[in-house]
């Protein structure tokens, strides 16, 4: 209940001072390629429901659906802006909409696509799938893009048994560190 009450005064905070942010780059979407400006993702959330996760969109819109890391080349794919929206994260600023939702939390394991069966399948097996998906979490911090699936599992897993609020504010100072540092991202 402690961190649903964080989660939603940290996102409701957020979003006032991000507004400007937002709405800038909702622009730099729209006039950099056609398309919606939000792309609505089906990811896997607390209990393997499935639900609708908000990002702008920094990929073409015949991107296929899978994980970025399982197309042959993924740079053809990124709109003009998208290689700047991913390395900074900025693409991820919708996903405020998914915390107030109630969908996501701001430090969980990461959602994982619909259609990720090898990382479904281990979250069920090591029981991550009980705790709502964050915006960040301790795989992110620990790798994030550069990580095997069986390793960001067992990150996850650390997290499931190890949960406080102390180990969430440390998460999330850690994640801003490694934003502006870009550490871990690939594509």
């Amino acid at each position: 209940m402690l961190k649903r009450l964080f989660d939603l005064l940290l996102a409701l905070t957020a979003s006032l001072f991000l507004i400007i942010p937002l709405i800038i780059v909702a622009i730099c979407v729209k006039l950099t390629s056609r398309g919606p400006i939000v792309y609505w993702s089906d990811r896997v959330g607390r209990n393997n429901v499935i639900f609708k996760m908000p990002k702008f969109r920094s990929m073409l819109i015949d991107t296929p659906a899978v994980a970025t890391h399982l197309l042959t080349n993924p740079d053809q794919y990124l709109t003009p802006i998208g290689s700047f929206l991913r390395k900074s994260s900025l693409d991820e600023l919708p996903q405020l909409w998914s915390i107030l939702n109630g969908d996501m939390s701001f430090v969980g394991p990461r959602p994982a696509l619909y259609n990720q069966d090898d990382l479904i399948a281990l979250r069920t097996e090591k029981q991550v799938h009980t705790i709502p998906p964050g915006l960040t979490g301790w795989a992110q911090i620990n790798g994030r893009d550069e990580l095997p699936i069986p390793v960001k599992v067992d990150l996850d897993a650390y997290y499931l048994q190890h949960q406080s609020f102390m180990l969430d504010i440390r998460i999330l100072f850690l994640t801003f560190y490694k934003v502006v540092r870009r550490d871990g991202v690939t594509h």
